[in-house]
């Protein structure tokens, strides 16, 4: 699990990044909570998201925004956090420029932003988003929504009500020519307290149904 360093748009941006198991491996870039409210690559949720795509040969790629840990910068409400996921993204792909597909994942504010660098990129073929703050952020600019994916959240989540998850879930799957997953873990709160195991199953059991087709290529290597 090698630390990287990468330019953003305000200086360095601290990362960590796990090589491909092929040369054309898929890739996955991984967004963390909150900076003012403690979200670090290093968060739980983060390192799950991250290590399901590690186990299936991607090459992925988690960092810190600017201003946490040893990144650079100070927190921009959103605009500039997002330029650094462009930037994180740039650099993932400069190391992997025959990757077969490109995928994002992101946890709450990760969630956020993860869905608008989806609208900005259309290389992106999927997203996992989990707890996205559909009641504190405006996810109107997904409209329509570019790639298909899965939106996971805690049934008891105390910050985001899971009714406000499953509108902005309905509201996707509405849309043509693309499949969003809805699940909701039972008793996990908006950090997946105690959950963990069970957020790790239901990303694991939509990888594995989603990259049937990404996986057949390795396995014939």
């Amino acid at each position: 699990m090698p630390e990287v360093n990468f330019n953003g748009p305000e200086g360095r941006l601290e990362g960590r990044y796990l090589e491909g198991k092929t040369k054309n491996a898929p890739i996955a870039l991984i967004l963390h909570p909150h900076p003012q409210h403690g979200g670090t690559m290093n968060n739980k949720v983060v390192y799950t998201l991250y290590h399901a795509f590690a186990d299936r040969g991607f090459a992925v790629l988690r960092f810190n925004f600017r201003g946490v840990g040893r990144s650079q910068g100070e927190f921009d409400h959103g605009t500039g956090e997002l330029s650094d996921a462009a930037s994180a993204l740039d650099w993932l792909q400069t190391f992997n420029a025959n990757a077969r597909t490109c995928w994002v994942a992101g946890f709450s504010f990760g969630a956020w932003i993860g869905m608008q660098l989806l609208m900005r990129r259309p290389e992106i073929d999927g997203f996992i988003a989990v707890s996205p703050p559909s009641s504190l952020f405006d996810f109107s600019f997904l409209a329509p929504c570019p790639a298909s994916g899965i939106i996971i959240h805690g049934g008891d989540d105390q910050h985001v009500p899971v009714e406000d998850a499953q509108k902005l879930a309905e509201k996707l799957q509405s849309q043509k020519n693309i499949t969003v997953d809805y699940n909701v873990v039972t008793g996990a709160d908006h950090f997946f307290t105690d959950r963990i195991e069970q957020l790790n199953k239901v990303v694991n059991t939509y990888l594995d149904a989603s990259l049937v087709t990404e996986t057949a290529p390795a396995a014939e290597a």
